[in-house]
Parts: C-alpha cells; sequence; structure tokens
C-alpha cells in the first residue's frame, strides 16, 4: 500500500534519511522505534504527504486512506462526546449523499448501453462497498462500543467535550480515527492517556484491525502484543525486522555484535593502511603503492556504530532529609465533586521508606488522592501530616505550566539557587539538554523533551516526599529504564501512579488500589498484589473485576482485609521475625559456649562434675531455643 523507495532528507546541512526503501503491506502491524530526533515523526509525515524529501520516491496506492493520531490537540468547546465521535462519519454522509445522487441519475437517464452509464454503475458499486465497510447502518452502535472500550461510560457520552481532561479529549480523537477504518493507522503514543484496561482493549482491536497499523510508542508490552514487525532508524537509515518488539531485541542484539565486530576489524585495516601511506608516501620505491592505498580508502564503505544509541538521562534524585517516622496517617477520608463521590472511608498511613504504587482505572482517584497529598485539594475527613515533610511533585499538568518561550536552560536557571546556579548547564545535559538543545524553546519542544525538562526540575531541591504521577509518559525505553534505577536508589519515601506494567514491577513496598470508590491498600509489591488475586498482571485483574470469579480461583483468593487487620498482621509479622532472630542469636551463643568445653575435651583435659553440669544446662536451653526457632518458624508461615 505504502512504497518508500531510496529516500534522502536533509535539514540544514544535516542528513536525516539517506537512501532508505521499505514497504507497507495491507495488514502490517509495524512498530517504529529508535532515539528521539531519529526521524519516527518524520516519517509519519512523510506518509501523511505533509514532509519534503530531497531524493527518491514516496508512493501511496491510489485514494489510500490515512488516520493519525497526534499526542497534543487544540481545545474544542460547544459538542458532547458522542457528537464530536460521530464527525468520524463525515465520509460516510459524503458517501450517502454520493450514491443518492448516483441513483437519482440512473433514475432520470436511459443511455443505458454508454460507458458513461456503465461508469455511473461501478462508481455506485465502489461507493456502496466501502459504506458497508464503514458500516454505515451501524454508526450509533459503533459509537458506543468504540467510547466503552476506551474508558467512557454511557453517561459521559452526553456531557460536553470540554468538561473532559485533555487526557480524556485525546480519547475521543483516537475513537475518531478507530470509526473512520482508514487503510493506514498512524498511532504516536497511543497509551500515554490511557489506563490499563483501556489499554487491553486497544491491544485486541488494532492486533485484529482487517488494516496497516504503524506505532510510536515506549510500552513494551503493548508493542509485543500488537505488532508483527520493527522498523529501527539509525545512522541515517532502517533496519527492517519481521518481528515484535521483544524478538527484535535479541536480534538487534546479535547483529550489534556482528557489526562491532566487523567496525573493529574495519578499524584496524584503516589504521593499517593509513599508517603504510604516512610511513612511504615520500619515498619514490613505495609511491605508487602509497598511491593505491590512498585510492582503497577512498573507496571504502565505512561501517557506523550508533554512538548515540546509548545516551539516556543520567540523574540520581538528591538524598532526602530525614522525615518524622509516619509522613501521613487518613482516616474516613473523602472526596466528592457535586454528586460524584470519588472515593470514601479511605484510611491509610505513608510511613518513611514506603515506597507506593497507585493503580486502578482512571477516574478513580488515583491522581486526585496526590492533590490532596500535595495539598493542592481540599477533603472531607482526617489526614494528618507527619513532621518536616517536604514535597516534590510531577504530573502531566507540570508540562502545561512550562513557560512556552522560556528556553530549557531559562526553564532551569530561573529556578536555581546557591551552587546549582553553576550547575544547570550540567543538569540540563544529564537531562539530554545539551549543546543547541539547552536553547530550544519549550514550544518547539516535543512532549517526551518537556517531560524531561519538568522532571529536572525536581532536583533542584531536596525532597523528602516525591509523588510522580504517570513520569514515564513521553519518555523513551531507556530514559524510563534510568528514572526507574534512580527511584530505585533513592533515600527518601514516594508515590508513584502509573499504567506501565513493567516500570512498576520491583518499585513498590505498597499498593494502593482504587475500585469502587474504594482505596484499598495492600501490604508488599506488585508481585504479592497480583497473587491476592491469582492473576498474571495488573490489566488482567482490572479488566476482570466485572466478571464472575471461577470457583477454582475463588478458593485461591485470599480473604480481603481492612487496613487496620492487614497493620495489624505486619505488626504481627514484625514481632515473630524479631523473635526469631533472637532465637537464632542465642542459639549462636550457647553454641559457642559449649565449643569452649569440647575444645578443652579435645585437646584431653579431664573436666570437672561442675563442668559437666554446665555442659547439661547449656544443652537444655539449646533444645529450648531450638524449640522458640521451631515455633516462629511455624508461625510466619502460618501467617504468610
Amino acid at each position: 500500500m505504502i512504497n518508500i523507495s531510496n529516500l534522502t532528507i536533509t535539514f540544514g546541512g544535516r542528513t536525516l534519511f539517506e537512501n532508505i526503501t521499505f514497504f507497507v503491506g495491507k495488514q502490517d502491524k509495524i512498530g517504529l522505534v529508535g532515539r528521539n530526533g531519529a526521524g519516527k515523526s518524520t516519517l509519519f509525515k512523510l506518509i501523511q504527504g505533509t514532509q519534503r524529501y530531497d531524493e527518491g520516491q514516496v508512493t501511496l496506492q491510489p485514494d489510500l486512506t490515512v488516520g493519525h493520531l497526534q499526542q497534543e490537540l487544540g481545545t474544542k468547546q460547544g459538542v458532547t462526546i458522542f457528537e464530536e465521535a460521530k464527525t468520524a462519519f463525515l465520509e460516510i454522509e459524503k458517501l450517502e449523499k454520493h450514491i443518492d445522487e448516483i441513483n437519482h441519475q440512473l433514475e432520470t437517464r436511459t443511455d443505458y448501453e454508454t460507458d458513461s452509464y456503465l461508469n455511473l454503475c461501478d462508481d455506485l458499486a465502489q461507493a456502496e462497498e466501502r459504506l458497508a465497510l464503514l458500516g454505515g447502518d451501524q454508526r450509533e452502535k459503533q459509537i458506543g462500543t468504540i467510547l466503552k472500550g476506551l474508558g467512557f461510560t454511557e453517561s459521559d457520552f452526553h456531557e460536553p467535550i470540554e468538561n473532559f481532561s485533555g487526557g480524556w479529549q485525546m480519547r475521543v480523537e483516537l475513537a475518531k480515527i478507530l470509526l473512520q477504518k482508514p487503510d493506514v493507522i498512524l498511532l504516536d503514543e497511543p497509551t500515554n492517556h490511557l489506563d490499563i484496561v483501556s489499554i487491553q482493549w486497544l491491544e485486541r482491536f488494532l492486533k485484529n484491525y482487517p488494516g496497516a497499523v504503524i506505532l510510536i510508542s515506549h510500552d513494551r508490552q503493548f508493542l509485543d502484543e500488537v505488532t508483527n514487525r520493527t522498523i529501527e532508524i539509525a545512522n541515517r537509515t532502517i533496519y527492517d525486522y519481521n518481528v515484535a518488539y521483544s524478538a527484535y531485541k535479541v536480534q538487534r542484539a546479535e547483529r550489534m555484535a556482528t557489526l562491532e565486530a566487523a567496525y573493529f576489524n574495519q578499524q584496524k585495516q584503516i589504521a593499517d593502511a593509513e599508517r603504510f601511506i604516512e610511513r612511504f608516501k615520500a619515498k619514490a620505491t613505495k609511491a605508487k603503492q602509497a598511491q593505491s592505498k590512498m585510492k582503497q580508502l577512498e573507496k571504502i564503505d565505512r561501517i557506523e556504530l550508533d554512538v548515540e544509541e546509548n545516551i539516556a538521562m543520567r540523574f540520581h534524585f538528591p538524598p532526602a532529609p530525614r522525615s518524622g517516622t509516619v509522613l501521613f496517617e487518613a482516616e474516613n477520608l473523602k472526596k466528592q465533586y457535586d454528586d460524584h463521590v470519588v472515593f470514601s472511608k479511605a484510611g491509610f498511613e505513608i510511613e518513611r521508606g514506603d515506597k507506593i504504587a497507585f493503580v486502578g482505572k482512571n477516574g478513580m482517584g488515583k491522581s486526585t488522592l496526590t492533590k490532596i497529598l500535595m495539598g493542592l485539594l481540599d477533603y472531607e475527613g482526617y489526614l494528618k501530616e507527619g513532621h518536616n515533610l517536604i514535597k516534590g511533585y510531577f504530573a502531566q499538568d507540570n508540562i502545561a505550566s512550562l513557560a512556552p518561550k522560556k528556553t530549557a536552560f531559562e526553564t532551569i536557571d530561573d529556578m536555581a539557587t546557591g551552587d546549582m546556579r553553576t550547575k544547570v548547564r550540567s543538569l540540563l545535559g544529564a537531562f539530554l539538554f545539551s549543546g543547541e538543545d539547552a536553547d530550544k524553546k519549550v514550544q518547539v519542544m516535543s512532549g517526551g523533551e518537556k517531560s524531561r525538562l519538568s522532571m529536572a526540575k525536581l532536583l533542584l531541591e531536596q525532597h523528602n516526599f516525591l509523588v510522580l504521577d504517570e513520569p514515564t509518559n513521553h519518555l523513551d525505553m531507556q530514559s524510563k529504564d534510568v528514572l526507574k534505577e534512580a527511584l530505585l536508589k533513592f533515600d527518601g519515601t514516594y508515590v508513584v501512579v502509573s499504567h506501565d506494567r513493567e516500570f512498576l514491577r520491583g518499585l513498590a513496598t505498597k499498593v494502593f488500589e482504587f475500585k469502587d470508590g474504594k482505596v484499598i491498600v495492600h501490604l508488599g509489591g506488585i508481585d504479592e498484589f497480583l497473587a491476592q488475586y491469582d492473576a498474571e498482571s495488573v490489566d488482567e485483574i482490572l479488566a476482570q473485576e466485572n466478571k464472575p470469579v471461577s470457583k477454582k480461583a475463588a478458593q485461591k483468593q485470599q480473604p480481603k482485609l481492612s487496613f487496620e487487620e492487614q497493620k495489624e498482621l505486619k505488626r504481627q509479622r514484625q514481632k515473630l521475625e524479631r523473635g526469631l532472630k533472637d532465637a537464632e542469636e542465642e542459639i549462636e551463643k550457647i553454641e559457642s559456649r559449649k565449643k569452649v568445653f569440647e575444645t578443652r575435651l579435645s585437646n584431653g583435659e579431664v573436666l570437672s562434675p561442675e563442668d559437666y553440669g554446665k555442659i547439661r544446662d547449656l544443652d537444655k536451653q539449646l533444645e529450648r531455643q531450638y524449640a522458640n526457632w521451631e515455633n516462629y518458624t511455624h508461625k510466619l508461615e502460618e501467617l504468610a
């Protein structure tokens, strides 16, 4: 359907693509990968016909329809969610009008054998075929199905679109593209504004979509579920792999190992040739050979490595000032907007050192609770803050608050104080704003660049409590890994709100589940949380929460405990663990004392009756401590 042949594009003396060639077939599901600035968005523009090129050819099948989801949208007002979604059917309305016009002509004409009349019949057949494909007679049902799949409820359908956040408006744009059923769908970070359940629904939809799909995404699992082909952009060219993302990574590693070996071998040959030329170019007997070597060097097709491929954010959070033991204590916490109760009767403690993940569907209150913790929203109920609490906050709203006409340098420099004033360039470099990028204005930055700049602002001050609301949106995969590593090393307390299933694994010591107007606290990390539901992943839990639980799963599922019950369970476990540790230490001490007598005996010394009495006492003590150890171990197993 799309053929790109020997394409070359240059910008201001820099070559972005050089002689690239690839073909997009009718049912290809392609993941487009590469570092920021490699040219992924430029390829989208080429397919849409909005990007110039210097050489080569871009050929699209006649009448090919292309749907494109952008990362950023303009503000819309005055229409409901359903009305806006219905604009996707403008093509259907035009087709219906066109069909009516053709039928009218056919009814009034009598030149049945002419080419003109037969061409009209062909036009009618094609228009009716296209109308059937678009499902013209089922448009309202289709709108409802796709809006619900993307997380809207029927009560949302007739609400004004301006009442919804930018993320929800982005879902409407995505719904419109899916309803239009274009031949090719271009999606740039489609999961950024979706919750886990909607991501899973979109995965299934795109996987079974009859047309072609090309994705730019930093969600590994999403790429694996949807794509069957991966195109990597690097070194001004493309590398085409007929596999999904994870398999591509394996194949790519093998290719890079081979390429690096060939590169170093070639570099050795070049160095040898250059030494020969330098040594013999002035000698008459060897000058001819030196000239020949020089010509060979000029003709050599030099291997290039992508030296920037391993560049990623390099940073760590500043040391956390010591806070009180309990940072937050909540009882009967409630948040309500008019008649809508977001959550109620929430009770929890956030203690120093807690690493907390917020999970649940969008609209269940995750971001609302983060704003309450940050003091940005009022609430009902009891919420007490602990001693010496120093808060840091990252949310997608931060990106919108960046001054559009300021440069990256000005944004950081205006906030920096003290010694940080001399380190602004270094800090920007750590977040990939080096050289000219530091002087780039916010208004021309990509979503990823704005996200990195907002994250950099967090490092200007010390915090002991961080709230990160969807921090991985717009970050590439390397940057997500670096952020995760920085969080794991952070010595303060944090809350992470994320729908990125892989990112959450290993980050949490507590999970707050937002469900049905409740905040349910689970002690332990994501794996322990999943085990309580006998599930493999967070999205499986959320997607199945309205389905009946099988008898087998019900038998395995652990009973739900209140927060107070979980706290008591934790206290019991800590008490038993201390008892177990004390028993182990006592056993070690008694065995050390007993070993003194055993050493004396092995050296031939005759012990007194008093010594033998001491050995018998030690044996009894040892027996008691072993009994204690077994008792504590058994109780801990029962508690688990």
